[in-house]
């Protein structure tokens, strides 16, 4: 396992969405790893390493609401615009009145977590790379809340606050003590047959309010 951080990550809303629901969505339990990895990525990502992510903790209880969004049914087609690019006809914007849904979304309200995860490094570092230079500027960056482009809960419409973990004990929330299984949960996308990308799952039991990856088996 290589160098680690403990990152401290909440917000007011969250929205994991559950694939097998196709028009109204509905959101996990809790964050999935791969939506935490995109967080940290958010904040610090570079060629060199893969970010993973070794446990996640629940410090908040696990609370559900529900809103009503506008959104887009549609949305411009690339076809079109190289036809337009060529000379042909078509129009190339969207009309809001006729193309807007209202759409039902059940979301996560008050979530914070710890999210432990480590960096293997790539065969993309550049000759001044090491590891230590990585954790050094992944910390620094925590440290003093930047970011490359604002760490968001599932939708960029819910942004993550994030600050160092420095807690020691994590508090087990209500309702999350013992043993918790939140059933089959994507683990993250397979991107190695560039024609054929594949989602992972893994069963999510949470213990304690942690969710434990470091030896999860993950199927496609």
């Amino acid at each position: 396992m290589g160098v680690g951080i403990q990152v401290e990550v909440w917000g007011d809303r969250a929205l994991f969405s559950r694939p097998e629901m196709k028009v109204e969505r509905v959101s996990y339990d809790m964050i999935t790893p791969s939506a935490a990895r995109g967080l940290i990525e958010a904040i610090y990502w570079h060629t060199g390493l893969r970010w993973r992510i070794d446990k996640i903790h629940v410090l908040s209880p696990i609370r559900f609401t529900n809103i009503r969004r506008n959104e887009m049914g549609a949305k411009i087609m690339a076809s079109s615009v190289r036809s337009a690019m060529n000379g042909g006809d078509g129009p190339l914007y969207l009309s809001t009145q006729a193309e807007r849904q209202q759409r039902a979304s059940l979301l996560l309200t008050d979530v914070r977590y710890v999210i432990e995860a480590h960096f293997t490094l790539t065969d993309q570092m550049n000759p001044g790379d090491n590891e230590g230079k990585f954790i050094d500027i992944a910390r620094r960056r925590i440290a003093k809340g930047q970011f490359y482009h604002q760490p968001c809960f599932g939708c960029r419409e819910f942004p993550a606050n994030f600050r160092p973990w420095t807690g020691g004990v994590f508090p087990v929330p209500e309702g999350l003590q013992g043993e918790k299984d939140l059933g089959y949960m994507l683990y993250d996308m397979d991107y190695a047959d560039p024609e054929d990308y594949r989602p992972q799952f893994f069963r999510a039991v949470l213990k304690d309010g942690t969710l434990d990856l470091s030896d999860c088996e993950v199927v496609s």
